[in-house]
């Protein structure tokens, strides 16, 4: 197990929710994993009045988010993790002199002997990100003359291609580019990590990884709730900028990439960057029109309960076009996927709550049993993210008796399975890369540009485009009924259950 350093975890925006529901959960079970460092200290910074000990108990004594996991530890040992927490009031404003703060690390740096090793967290709304970095920078807390200093910011990376390369250059004016850390939650998952693993350490997939074996790749993110209390939020945002752009884009990329040199974290994301910088960009009205679909999910009752539609959220403009349900189907230009087409769809109040890639691969060249049930029964890679995390491969058998009637069979894997290995949550496992130095899971500004260059002209034609279409769609169904033109020639999107090995069509209809 590499060592992790002395350090201290600074985080902006310290009394707002993702501190209390993500970021201490996580501290908590590397915490019990015993993977923090010997010397390591917690710094809540934000604007509200609290000491430390009302910090403490907000996100740890007295956190909802804890509490069934402490409830039976021993007073002493939930005090140890607890006494590694302290906070920083900053009064009224983030745009404001950080010496106050300087001061309060180098006395804790100094009382707890962090060796000067500083991650800042800004789990503050992007528009802080340039302030709080310029402000750190003016206090002297960005050099690594006595140990280093790195930047975690969350998403969304801009609102557009112009608004992302101002960002990354205002965060670059005070930090150098080693020192910042985008983080996306989608890559702490073990199961998107594994994508990479299953391409490039088996030989029964990497041969066959191309487009003289594969027909189409198809990606479905699904949620089963709407958009909750984020109303305001997501009507600015929308389906695209919202998931899109950034966690399936991401998958994305590991589908696609080219085999990287080593797996170094910057010769993995070299590769990732290459791959994104394939796609082909859509600008002419005519694809956009026939290989994107947007809609919103409308009013509907599931299981006897009434569920609103989109335009009547709180916080949504009642004439609201920001779309709930998003489908594009584009293609790569590069050698190893010339002509195969990649399908992704991401929407809110479906049905379930799933995120899978799927690998279609070509039926054989020469079919003998054509006649034995084997038509539109392809062999199939699917590669589960959540829930019920694991991989299925779907292939042709024969059905006991005379003849040679064939039927799919599965071969499954789980990672629930694994009894004996701790999968880490997703910040879990972002925040110890980060604690070590190990950049590959997360962002690098020529990735998010990339990501960007390719939606830009898919939201601007949704925006300002002739005969744009908003579709609907019941709540709790998959999507507009002509969601399935898009797979041309194909027929319909595998729409997946709950659990891995469930076969297409599920819905629930009320």
């Amino acid at each position: 197990m590499k060592k992790t350093e002395n350090q201290m975890l600074v985080i902006f925006g310290a009394s707002g929710d993702l501190t209390a529901r993500k970021l201490v959960p996580a501290l908590f079970n590397l915490f019990i994993a015993q993977q923090l460092p010997e010397n390591f200290v917690v710094l809540g910074v934000s604007r509200s009045d609290m000491t430390d000990m009302d910090f403490r108990n907000k996100v740890v004594l007295e956190s909802t988010y804890l509490k069934e996991r402490i409830a039976n530890l021993k007073s002493n040992y939930i005090s140890k993790f607890s006494d590694q927490f302290f906070y920083e009031d900053l009064g009224s404003d983030y745009d404001t002199s950080y010496d106050g703060l300087r001061k309060r690390i180098a006395d804790l740096k100094n009382e707890h002997n962090t060796s000067g090793n500083i991650i800042y967290y800004l789990s503050t709304p992007p528009t802080l990100y340039e302030t709080i970095a310029k402000n750190l920078a003016k206090a002297g807390l960005n050099t690594q003359r006595n140990g280093w200093k790195r930047l975690i910011v969350e998403k969304p990376f801009g609102y557009s291609l112009d608004t992302a390369k101002a960002l990354n250059e205002g965060l670059q004016h005070h930090f150098r580019e080693q020192q910042i850390y985008r983080i996306d939650h989608y890559l702490g998952k073990e199961t998107v990590q594994n994508l990479l693993v299953t391409r490039f350490a088996n030989s029964i997939f990497e041969p066959l990884w191309n487009r003289n074996y594969i027909h189409h790749v198809e990606i479905t993110n699904a949620e089963s709730v709407g958009v909750e209390k984020r109303g305001g939020y997501y009507d600015k945002s929308g389906a695209l900028r919202d998931m899109f752009q950034n966690h399936l884009l991401q998958i994305v990329s590991l589908i696609v990439m080219e085999p990287p040199i080593s797996d170094a974290p910057e010769d993995i994301r070299n590769e990732k960057v290459k791959a994104l910088k394939s796609l082909r960009i859509m600008k002419d009205e005519k694809t956009l029109h026939i290989q994107t679909i947007r809609a919103q999910y409308m009013a509907s009752s599931i299981d006897g309960e009434q569920v609103q539609g989109y335009r009547e959220e709180e916080g949504v403009d009642s004439d609201s076009t920001t779309e709930t349900y998003a489908a594009i189907k584009f293609f790569v230009d590069n050698w190893r996927w010339e002509g195969v087409p990649f399908y992704v769809r991401t929407a809110k109040r479906m049905p379930t709550k799933v995120t899978e890639a799927v690998i279609h691969f070509k039926t054989p060249h020469h079919q003998i049993f054509q006649d034995s049930g084997m038509n539109s029964k392809d062999n199939k890679l699917v590669i589960r993210i959540q829930p019920d995390e694991g991989i299925l491969i779907k292939f042709g058998v024969k059905v006991p008796g005379q003849g040679f009637k064939v039927e799919r069979a599965n071969l499954d894997f789980y990672y629930s399975n694994l009894a004996q290995t701790h999968v880490m949550e997703a910040y879990e496992r972002l925040l110890l890369d980060c604690m070590q130095g190990d950049a590959t899971l997360y962002a690098r500004a020529d990735e998010v540009e990339a990501a960007w260059e390719f939606v830009d002209p898919i939201l601007d034609y949704w925006k300002n485009g002739k005969n744009v279409r908003m579709y609907g769609y019941a709540a709790g169904v998959w999507g507009p009924e002509n969601a399935d033109e898009l797979i041309d020639g194909i027929g319909f999107w595998r729409n997946p259950g709950p659990n891995l090995t469930d076969d297409p069509g599920f819905c629930v209809i009320c």
